[in-house]
């Protein structure tokens, strides 16, 4: 080994050893860029995907669908800051698996009364397993219910 090599400073874990020193986490992390992702392509793209989904394409919907994408950017952008942290917030974590499970009610809800064709379960169960991931996750950060807040 050359003098060179010892004098270097140690290497930060990466991206591989982080994933593997805890999967769950890695795994919240890759759903939360997916939500990103699926956020931003929905405010410029949200007729095409209401189309897929079954849903009607109007003004109304498209707007509708886009400012559904916007508050996607932003839970599945703070999902993944925590998560990314050296300890990540219960609190981000906990919220975020409430609004994933909402968006599985919300979806599951607009199949039934015929807003959005079956096709749309796909994105609905994604979203539950989402959030029982995050709750599962939530429950090992050691969450505890909040203290002070009852009279």
């Amino acid at each position: 080994m050359s003098a060179h090599a010892d004098s270097r400073k140690p290497h930060p874990p990466g991206t591989v050893a982080w994933a593997l020193a805890d999967p769950l986490r890695a795994v919240l992390a890759a759903i939360a860029i997916i939500t990103v992702i699926t956020g931003v392509v929905e405010v410029p793209f949200g007729g095409p995907l209401l189309q897929v989904l079954g849903a009607d394409s109007t003004p109304e919907t498209r707007q509708l669908f886009g400012t559904v994408g916007m508050f996607m950017v932003v839970v599945g952008g703070l999902l993944l800051h925590t998560l990314l942290n050296p300890v990540p917030s219960p609190e981000v974590v906990l919220w975020s698996g409430v609004q994933k499970a909402g968006a599985f009610g919300a979806v599951g809800i607009g199949v039934l009364n015929g807003v959005f064709a079956p096709i749309a379960l796909v994105v609905a169960f994604f979203d539950l397993a989402t959030a029982v991931l995050l709750f599962i996750h939530w429950r090992r950060l050691g969450a505890r219910p909040a203290v002070g807040l009852s009279r």
